[in-house]
């Protein structure tokens, strides 16, 4: 059974001792796996759980804001991702009292107190603890005084490719989304289930299938060809905007997909779009007639590529 908890004071969830790991996990990249790959294989040489320490929302986030952070995937995809590899999965809430939490704090209530850590490894540069005072050398130190072993795992790189969350980022709003796929391991994409809208792409002549994105700013932008999954389809050739939809005054992000020649109703159903090539960026149009005729230009540029 899964070990899960949030927070950083209770029992002891793994008394025989683990083997763990602590990120972000942002993403979940070819990075994040193979670090997440030495863990399982050491747990399973140890015969001990291994377990993932990571953090809702994720630590830049909650200092730049939801609003302005682009996160590479939602908290559910994060914990699905990492359970394929672990045991046990440390779903950290971080707020204001996290945030000036110490690093030896940390260490003591987090990785001794609630799961007997026996061996840890972090990533090439890690940081923790208020004002990113824990580094691998103080995880050292301090694995001496309480009897477990830190690691810092080797950088992987890719076709000379440094793997980060952020290069992965700048790959997405660039619109590479071939470079992002290389540093993921995956074509990048949005999940989510559909919901209603406004209903103003029915009556224009583009009905869409609407997905909200409640987890922060998205790392894609603007009016993109794209193939959609789910509710019995695979990549379906469609259309896509992803944008705050400023001509008719919208604020919150929003991923609207039209489905090329589908006659269907997707209300409920759980949609993944894969991001194929950007069009252009998000526009204001003076008139919805303007709007209208931008759209079939997309439309039909959008069923060339997807075609060819």
């Amino acid at each position: 059974m899964m070990i899960r908890f949030r927070n950083t004071e209770g029992p002891c969830l793994a008394p025989q001792g683990s083997v763990a790991c602590i990120g972000a996990f942002d993403g979940v990249h070819l990075g994040h796996r193979a670090l997440l790959g030495r863990v399982r294989e050491r747990a399973d040489a140890l015969g001990l759980p291994a377990i993932a320490l990571t953090f809702e929302p994720v630590p830049r986030q909650f200092f730049q804001g939801r609003a302005s952070f682009r996160r590479l995937c939602s908290p559910g995809e994060k914990c699905r991702r990492l359970g394929e590899f672990v045991d046990g999965l440390g779903l950290l809430h971080f707020d204001a009292a996290l945030s000036v939490m110490s690093a030896e704090a940390f260490v003591e209530r987090v990785l001794v107190g609630r799961i007997a850590v026996r061996e840890l490894w972090v990533g090439p540069g890690f940081r923790f603890g208020h004002a990113r005072r824990g580094d691998i050398a103080l995880l050292r130190d301090l694995g001496a005084r309480h009897g477990f072993v830190a690691n810092e795992f080797e950088r992987i790189d890719t076709e000379g490719d440094r793997i980060s969350s952020s290069r992965i980022r700048e790959a997405l709003l660039g619109g590479r989304f071939d470079e992002a796929a290389r540093l993921l391991g995956r074509r990048y994409t949005m999940g989510g289930h559909v919901v209603h809208g406004q209903k103003l792409g029915r009556t224009l002549g583009y009905p869409t299938a609407n997905l909200r994105v409640p987890w922060g700013a998205p790392p894609v932008e603007g009016v993109l060809a794209v193939r959609v999954t789910g509710a019995g389809m695979r990549d379906w050739p469609s259309v896509a905007s992803l944008g705050t939809r400023p001509t008719i005054g919208g604020v919150e992000p929003l991923l609207e997909a039209h489905l090329f020649d589908f006659d269907g109703d997707l209300y409920g159903h759980r949609l993944e779009v894969e991001f194929v090539k950007k069009l252009r960026d998000e526009a204001r149009f003076d008139s919805l007639d303007a709007m209208v005729a931008q759209i079939h230009r997309d439309a039909a540029e959008a069923r060339a590529i997807l075609s060819s």
